[in-house]
């Protein structure tokens, strides 16, 4: 796995006149990337089922001082191919290009045996975490290739290089994941200034992680907010050339 170079800094500058497209904005690291990412000068479009918690969003990036950022309302479990070439259109009207893609809504299922694992949690989990994900990329290319430099950045887990017990669709989704993005990233190089990379946030504190370990200390963990600088990094063009790649957060 990669990691962030050491002593990066982000200039205050680094994101000045990107669009980008943050899933699940609405909550965790999705929530911290987009109020970052506003921070280093983007125009964030907020994506995610929870047109509340998008609003708080919103409001806390303008109060912050950001770039107005966009609200756009979808569930991930229903959208359909239409809905995410609606959503291409959307954006192509409002800014005409598209610089970044962060995939971050996920759905972490059932900490189950295999055994036992029920049917149709595995579909929605590997519908949110790998359909989606695909869908939401092909409809958007079109639009970050008229970017000069693109970057679009997958979310990993420690769990998709190798399975461990209990972890079911989850597990399979990210590795899954990691494949499509490693395939993406194979077929632009060469073709395309595109970035395709994938992070691995690892433990970090947030609602799904207290999800998957209720007894553990949340407070032995780090926030989003502390992995923030590599999040800008493979968003802005100081990530030029770099591709394929995944990686860690800690």
């Amino acid at each position: 796995m990669m990691k962030l170079p050491s002593n990066y800094h982000p200039a205050s500058d680094a994101l000045k006149d990107k669009i980008i497209v943050v899933t699940g904005a609405g909550d965790g690291i999705g929530r911290v990337a987009a109020k970052t990412f506003a921070a280093h000068g983007a125009t964030v479009v907020l994506l995610g089922r929870t047109t509340a918690k998008l609003e708080h969003v919103y409001d806390e990036i303008e109060r912050e001082g950001g770039p107005q950022p966009a609200i756009y309302p979808i569930n991930l479990e229903g959208a359909t191919e239409k809905d995410y070439r609606d959503l291409s259109d959307v954006l192509l009207q409002e800014f005409g290009v598209l610089h970044g893609l962060l995939h971050n809504a996920g759905d972490l299922g059932e900490r189950t045996p295999i055994a036992s694992y029920a049917a149709d949690t595995w579909m929605r989990v590997m519908h949110i975490n790998v359909n989606a994900p695909f869908m939401l990329t092909q409809a958007l290319l079109p639009l970050m290739e008229k970017a000069e430099q693109g970057s679009i950045v997958f979310t990993s887990s420690g769990v998709a290089n190798k399975g461990r017990a209990f972890w079911g669709a989850y597990a399979a989704s990210k590795s899954a994941q990691d494949n499509l993005m490693q395939t993406l990233a194979d077929e632009l190089e060469g073709a395309s200034s595109m970035r395709v990379n994938s992070i691995n946030p690892g433990a970090t504190r947030t609602s799904m992680r207290a999800s998957a370990y209720p007894a553990e200390d949340p407070k032995t963990l780090p926030r989003p907010e502390d992995h923030m600088p590599l999040y800008v990094y493979l968003m802005s063009d100081d990530a030029k050339g770099i591709t394929g790649e995944i990686f860690n957060a800690q």
